[in-house]
Parts: structure tokens; sequence; C-alpha cells
């Protein structure tokens, strides 16, 4: 595919922090924890944190915008 690879969405502004998109968890590093939750909607990662992800599963796994949770 030709499809560009998009830098994730919530990082912090040059701290090199991701931040969770529901609670504003921050984690520090180049990636995620692998707890973390990775989701794609409207052509932007949103990256939620180890707790957002277990309370959230359900609507995670069906797809659900997080707007919808």
């Amino acid at each position: 595919m030709d499809q560009k690879t998009h830098h994730p969405a919530d990082r912090g502004a040059g701290s090199g922090a991701i931040r969770c998109s529901r609670c504003g968890a921050t984690a520090e590093g180049p990636t995620p924890p692998v707890t973390w939750t990775c989701s794609v909607e409207n052509h932007r990662r949103h990256y939620f944190c180890e707790n957002c992800s277990r309370d959230n599963i359900r609507s995670i796994e069906g797809r659900l915008d997080s707007s919808w949770w």
C-alpha cells in the first residue's frame, strides 16, 4: 500500500510523552507501553491508557468512536 504513516496525535509538545486521549495520563518514551490501546478515528491515532482501555474494551472492540463512550 502507498499510504503514509501518521505520527501519534496526542503527544505532548516536544516532551516525548504520549497522552491518554480519555483521561490525560502520560507515558514517557517514543512508544506507548504495551498495555495501552491505539485506536484510529478519522485518520488520527488516539492512545488510551490501561485503565481507560479496560473500562471501555467492549466499545473499543465494537469499533465505536471514543465520542460514543
